[in-house]
């Protein structure tokens, strides 16, 4: 299998058409679909289901195109990384989050590398813990911003000097949004959205309520906390959610209040154990390093 041969089948599964493949390809339409068979005859798979307007993906298809999206990835990265000289350090970092605040450090140390280092890209890619874990896996992120408790055997890990609250996004006419936090007994109370991919959120609820979710009246699910706010504003319900991922200042409708008790989650920055790290990644970690220690150093006199 060639890499020639995957861009070849990724360019055919975008445009979900030969012709228009073989355009974007310079080459001609029988060529095109002669490489794409020799594909799935060495495969031994059929890749895509041809109809008269469309060529779409088998269910082989798709993983091959997920498998060949990482092998291309992984080979550009590793070109580019090879362009870097003492005096100019090029390449990509790739680093994987969910949604947190905690990516202000990171975008501060981003922004500090650039000054001096401008030919390096940055990859940001957001996602819940699992998509981020197998990224990290299979090689496709450098860096992995988590939340604890994270399996630290498996990765080098460096303590994130801040933390994150959890809490209740909500309307402020609401009749909840007078109180300075939200208990057990009032949360019961309210319709809720939960993130539906956070699932050790719904751990720690679970261990905070002191009893399974079935309590609480769970209206609707969300993936990304900014949609949710827009069913906040709407009435649909109140969302559990981290702090100050949506703005909730001046002339904004909504209003977040933390839970009573405290419930603070703790961050780690992860790489995997490995001996190989770009340039790119080595100053990007002693820059990091550097970023979450001015964090600590208030804390320390």
């Amino acid at each position: 299998m060639e890499l020639r041969t995957l861009k070849y089948f990724l360019t055919v599964a975008k445009e979900e058409n030969i012709t228009s493949a073989a355009e974007i390809l310079h080459m001609t339409q029988p060529t095109l679909s002669r490489q794409i068979m020799d594909l799935e005859k060495e495969l031994g798979k059929p890749l895509f289901t041809r109809t008269n307007r469309k060529t779409i993906l088998t269910e082989d298809g798709l993983h091959l195109r997920k498998r060949a999206e990482e092998i291309i990835s992984l080979v550009e990265r590793t070109t580019s990384e090879f362009q870097s000289t003492d005096e100019t350090i090029y390449g990509e970092i790739h680093i994987g989050a969910g949604e947190t605040d905690a990516m202000r450090l990171i975008a501060n140390t981003i922004k500090r590398i650039q000054q001096q280092h401008p030919m390096i890209k940055y990859r940001l890619y957001s996602g819940h813990t699992d998509d981020v874990v197998e990224r990290l896996e299979h090689g496709l992120l450098d860096f992995g911003l988590l939340f604890e408790p994270v399996n630290k055997e498996k990765y080098n890990y460096i303590p994130v000097p801040v933390s994150d609250t959890l809490g209740i996004l909500m309307r402020k006419d609401s009749p909840f949004a007078v109180l300075d936090a939200i208990t057990r007994n009032e949360l019961t109370q309210m319709p809720l959205l939960s993130s539906a991919r956070l699932s050790f959120l719904q751990s720690i609820l679970s261990e905070w309520l002191g009893t399974d979710l079935e309590r609480l009246n769970l209206v609707a699910s969300y993936n990304l906390i900014y949609n949710a706010s827009l069913m906040v504003e709407t009435g649909i319900g109140n969302a559990i959610c981290i702090d100050k991922l949506i703005n909730t200042t001046g002339e904004s409708n909504l209003c977040f209040r933390p839970l009573k008790p405290h419930v603070s989650l703790k961050m780690v920055l992860v790489w995997k154990k490995h001996p190989f790290f770009s340039k790119a990644c080595e100053l990007f970690l002693s820059e990091v390093q550097k970023e979450f220690h001015n964090i600590l150093l208030p804390y320390s006199n």
